[in-house]
């Protein structure tokens, strides 16, 4: 039996994965593979402070989440010239969530870096990010610090979004940090142990706990195309961040309630006393009307909190897989 020496286990190297989610990004995948090189090639040892970080294998794990365009086409050629480029290929669109967990799911790496395909995340951020893994960090996440060219609005909204969620959720989810990050082998585990469908990866990334640093870097503005979060499926995620990792809605909706009923208790002691006193007939028509519009209203919204936790229940209890993998590097799954 051949015996490893402690010279052969020290110089053996280790692995970095880069995990791409892609929907509809065939156009800017040829752009992503010539950022990338420089990586891969160890040719980015450097970071803008001066350090010096190990070489590594690399390998780049791109997930085609139901892609309508040519990207499944882009990523065989780009798997066929490069077999460190790996691709799989999820049988419809599942969304990113599930395409991040799919990736993880496929990359064999020590660390796994994931960030998005349109270069918004800049490639010469990763060396800092395994510095920090280098020296210790399990969780070595990207920090904004612009937001690129988004609306005034939107970075409002953005804003007040993550000050709502870290008011309500009882894990620190941090403000102008995404889905940008290096995860370490453990890290990456954990996450994989967590198979709820209704996903929300920053909490589940804020919940799995380790060392965390943050990293701060520039926004880019996109390659190619335009982004495909709209402000409803903004809007959706938004929810689905709230009621992920809060049950806060649901305290609010019962308080709420409680306060109109006391007040409405105390409108109706007062009403009967002063019909008594002085003989003044009871509110009339408008005011009813207004009350009971209030009141349906309150119901109608304590209803809607009720239901979205409910339709969580509905769905975790199916059991169905968070993804469903079709093609893993030409072949059949």
């Amino acid at each position: 039996m051949m015996m490893h020496t402690m010279t052969d286990i020290t110089q053996k190297r280790r692995k970095v994965s880069l995990v791409i989610p892609a929907y509809n990004e065939g156009r800017g995948l040829l752009r992503l593979r010539e950022a990338l090189q420089p990586l891969m090639d160890n040719n980015m040892r450097l970071t803008d402070d001066g350090r010096e970080v190990g070489v590594y294998d690399y390998e780049v794990v791109i997930v085609n989440d139901g892609s309508r365009d040519d990207t499944l086409e882009v990523l065989r050629g780009l798997h066929a010239a490069d077999d460190r480029f790996c691709y799989v290929s999820l049988s419809r669109n599942f969304g990113k969530e599930a395409a991040m967990l799919a990736g993880l799911d496929y990359a064999t790496g020590d660390c796994a870096v994931i960030l998005d395909a349109d270069l918004q995340h800049p490639v010469d951020a990763i060396p800092r990010m395994i510095a920090e893994w280098e020296a210790g960090y399990d969780d070595v996440y990207g920090r904004r610090a612009t937001r690129g060219r988004e609306s005034w609005l939107r970075k409002r909204m953005s804003l007040a979004y993550y000050r709502l969620l870290q008011s309500a959720s009882t894990i620190d989810v941090l403000p102008n940090v995404g889905d940008f990050r290096l995860l370490d082998r453990r890290c990456i585990d954990a996450v994989r142990s967590l198979r709820e469908t209704q996903r929300y990866s920053k909490g589940l990334f804020a919940w799995i706990g380790y060392r965390k640093k943050d990293v701060e870097f520039l926004t880019a503005d996109r390659a190619e195309g335009m982004s495909s979060f709209s402000y409803m499926r903004l809007f959706n995620l938004a929810v689905e961040g709230i009621t992920s990792h809060s049950t806060a809605p649901l305290r609010i909706a019962s308080v709420l309630g409680f306060i109109t009923a006391f007040a409405s208790f105390l409108y109706l002691i007062f009403t009967v006393v002063r019909t008594l006193i002085y003989g003044d007939p009871v509110a009339g028509y408008p005011t009813l009307i207004s009350v009971i519009l209030l009141l349906g209203g309150l119901q109608l919204c304590a209803i809607g909190i009720v239901g979205e936790y409910i339709g969580r229940i509905f769905m975790e209890t199916k059991r169905r897989p968070v993804y469903i993998a079709d093609i893993y590097n030409d072949r059949k799954i």
